[in-house]
């Protein structure tokens, strides 16, 4: 089987590719993809539990914890002790964190619709379908 036609390798490739057009973009902007992840990935009014973060975005705790300290010296988020929870720290966007976001979002928005405007919903459908199949594989153990 040639690597251009596995299914693997087109999802990596792809995935890169995406990776670099958003590292380009983020760098405009003195930031990173996975900082506007992260940032993609609070709650804007109550903030998130630090805690959750790493799992909502599938990072290890170590490289989140990095991100999260560049974006407290950078202004951009801060850390709230949980009122609900005092074992734990909410992160919070601070109002350069809100405008970074609506950058970030802006940008995943204008990739979406550019993808969209070449698609049919179908095939739209279709690409969710198998990402779905692929994950629940992984996920189930059903592959190794």
């Amino acid at each position: 089987m040639h690597k251009d036609k596995t299914i693997d390798h087109n999802l990596r490739a792809t995935w890169q590719a995406v990776a670099k057009m958003y590292n380009e973009q983020a760098a405009q902007y003195d930031s990173t993809m996975s900082a506007a992840f992260v940032l993609l990935n609070i709650d804007l009014e109550q903030g998130t539990p630090s805690t959750s973060l790493g799992p909502i975005m599938g990072m290890e705790a170590t490289s989140l914890s990095r991100i999260l300290k560049n974006l407290e010296e950078r202004g951009v988020i801060y850390r709230e002790k949980n009122p609900n929870d005092g074992r734990s720290v909410l992160i919070k966007l601070t109002p350069l964190g809100i405008e970074k976001r609506d950058i970030s979002r802006s940008k995943v928005i204008q990739f979406n619709e550019a993808v969209s405007n070449k698609l049919n919903v179908e095939q739209i459908q279709n690409f969710f379908e198998v990402t779905e199949v692929i994950q629940e594989l992984i996920s189930n153990k059903d592959i190794f």
